[in-house]
Order: structure tokens, then C-alpha cells, then sequence
């Protein structure tokens, strides 16, 4: 039987759809089940393969699968500036939130 992810769906949305980056829960099987605004500006949508998207460059170090498999967060810096994370989610063992920021200069975080 196939999971229901409506509860962790709300609760993704009502999360991350304020974040200042991309964040997207990703299955097992590669499947986009939410994006938040970011994402989505980004033209990134539900039901598609995340693996898909761009260039196989741009999945290289991509540490869903071990974030699924230990159940601890990973997080790596493809580039200078930017971040990206997988977090596994408590009760539901097949999926993770990716996200990924580009870091502000400084003198824009503080807000200057």
C-alpha cells in the first residue's frame, strides 16, 4: 500500500514556503511530491524527476540516498556560496526535504 504524504505535505508547505531557497520533498524513486515558492519560480514542479532536471553534473555528490539509508542528515557546498541539504523525515522513511541556498554577501544578511 501506497504512503499518504497530505499531512507531510501541509506541514512541508507550511515550513518551508517561506524559505529564501529551494526545498522540495523528494521520494525514494526520485519523484518532486512538493516545492515550495522558490522552487517552483525556479520551474521546478511536482511529479517530476528531480534526477532529471539539468545536467547529470548538477547531481553529482547528491546524498539522498545515503541520508535514506542511515536516516541523518547530509549536507555538502557544490560551489562557493551555496549550500544544499538532504533531511530525513521521522515517519516517513522513503522520503527526504532537499534544499539548497545560495549565501548572501555578508553585508546583505545583515541586512544592509
Amino acid at each position: 500500500m501506497e504512503q499518504d504524504y497530505t499531512d507531510l505535505i501541509h506541514s512541508f508547505h507550511e515550513t518551508w514556503d517561506t524559505f529564501p531557497g529551494v526545498a522540495r520533498i523528494v521520494d525514494r524513486f526520485h519523484h518532486t511530491l512538493a516545492v515550495n515558492p522558490f522552487a517552483e519560480k525556479q520551474g521546478m514542479k511536482v511529479g517530476e524527476i528531480c534526477a532529471e532536471r539539468k545536467s547529470p553534473e548538477n547531481h553529482r555528490g547528491c546524498l539522498k540516498r545515503k541520508v535514506l539509508s542511515t536516516g541523518k542528515a547530509g549536507i555538502d557546498r557544490p560551489s562557493e556560496g551555496k549550500i544544499r541539504g538532504w533531511l530525513p523525515v521521522k515517519g516517513y522513511p522513503d522520503v527526504v526535504i532537499h534544499f539548497s541556498l545560495t549565501l548572501p554577501e555578508v553585508a546583505e544578511w545583515a541586512g544592509k
